[in-house]
Order: structure tokens, then C-alpha cells, then sequence
């Protein structure tokens, strides 16, 4: 239950502001409401949801403050992870492991760009998240990618939020990242991916900080 109403509050299907009710979403899904309590328990110490008196249980808004100190977390792991992908690639580039992964990466490119293509970009959240974590994984970082996991499902939620401005310029990046991994270039795999995730922060602030005069 928790996995599902999270994995629709990251795709929109419950956006921010809209009440969840533990009849409504035991229609929804099916099973007895104690899982479904459960699940917004959980839901609201994951920072998905806010529960107030009288008020119930709402999906939440992401903070500008949380959202930068997200992408924070984010561009410190996966600076790491990306440059310890290049050097993969740099010291063993004919290894089994790495050619696998080379044309792992680039299909998942591949398919991105193709799914930016596509009028219905439900795809790219969660082709977003398989690049970045395929990434850490390979890295070879167990920690790195213990955290970044840790932190996925708000990043995918932010990514989905902005998908149709933010989604065709992700991908020609992510282009430009997996060319810099696949070739061992590890300091412009370091570089492109701060810029990226430096981008990522400014269009998401760009669209969704409310400017002067606006309602709080």
C-alpha cells in the first residue's frame, strides 16, 4: 500500500494540495483501511503528505528551502558516483563488466530521448531515476548508493513536477554525462553533472518559488 499511494503522489496522480482519505484510498487500492493508515503514517515522516487537525491528510507541497537542500544532497553523492564511473572506464575499458554497462547506459539514453519525443512523458520520471541510479550502482559505492536511494522518490517527484519544461533539456545532458563516462573523461563527468543538478535546482525554483505579491 505504501509503495503504491507513494508511487502515485510521485506521478501525479495525487498532486500537491489534494486530500487523501482513508475511505478514498481503500476504494482506490483495495484492502482494510489499517494499511492504508499505516501507509499515511509513513507517508507523512517521508515528507509526502501533511496531517493536520480537522484539516485530514494532505498530499504536501515541496519547499523551495527542501527542494535546494535536496538537490544539495543530490549533486554531493552523484559528483562521486560519476567520477567513479569515468575511472571504471578509464582503467578497465575493455573489461566485460564495463562494455555491459556502456551499452546499458546508452540505451537508457537512448530511450529517454525517444520518450521526450513522445507527447505522454509519464515515462521520463522513472526512466530519470534508473539513469542516475544505474550510475551509482556502478559506481561501486555501496554508501553512495544507499543514500542516493534514500533521497530517489522526492527527486523523481521534483523531476516529474517540471517534466515537460525540465525533461527534453535532462536528457541532452544526460547525453553529454554517459558520453563523458563511456569515454573516461572523469573531470567533465564531475563538471557536467554538477551543472546538470545546478540546473535541475534553478528551473525547479525558476517555476515553482512564488514571486513578489504572490500568495504565501
Amino acid at each position: 500500500m505504501l509503495r503504491l499511494v507513494r508511487r502515485d503522489i510521485v506521478a501525479g496522480v495525487h498532486p500537491p494540495g489534494s486530500r487523501l482519505t482513508e475511505a478514498s484510498l481503500t476504494k482506490a487500492y483495495g484492502g482494510s483501511r489499517v494499511p492504508v493508515r499505516e501507509a499515511l503514517k509513513q507517508l507523512e515522516v517521508e515528507g509526502f503528505v501533511t496531517s493536520r487537525a480537522y484539516a485530514g491528510v494532505t498530499v504536501a507541497h515541496m519547499h523551495a528551502d527542501e527542494a535546494a537542500e535536496l538537490f544539495t544532497v543530490r549533486r554531493t553523492i552523484e559528483q562521486i558516483t560519476v567520477k567513479r564511473c569515468a575511472q571504471r572506464f578509464r582503467r578497465t575499458p575493455d573489461s566485460p563488466e564495463v562494455i555491459a554497462f556502456g551499452e546499458q547506459l546508452e540505451q537508457l539514453v537512448v530511450t529517454g530521448c525517444g520518450a521526450v519525443e513522445r507527447p505522454d512523458r509519464s515515462d521520463l520520471p522513472p526512466l530519470n531515476t534508473e539513469f542516475h541510479l544505474s550510475l551509482a550502482a556502478f559506481s561501486g559505492s555501496a554508501s553512495m548508493l544507499s543514500l542516493l536511494r534514500q533521497v530517489s522518490s522526492k527527486i523523481e517527484w521534483l523531476y516529474a513536477m517540471d517534466v515537460d519544461v525540465r525533461g527534453p533539456h535532462s536528457w541532452t545532458e544526460h547525453r553529454e554525462i554517459a558520453d563523458a563516462v563511456r569515454a573516461g573523461r572523469v573531470g567533465d563527468a564531475g563538471r557536467l553533472m554538477r551543472q546538470h543538478i545546478a540546473n535541475s535546482l534553478d528551473g525547479y525554483l525558476l517555476r515553482h518559488t512564488p514571486g513578489p505579491g504572490s500568495a504565501p
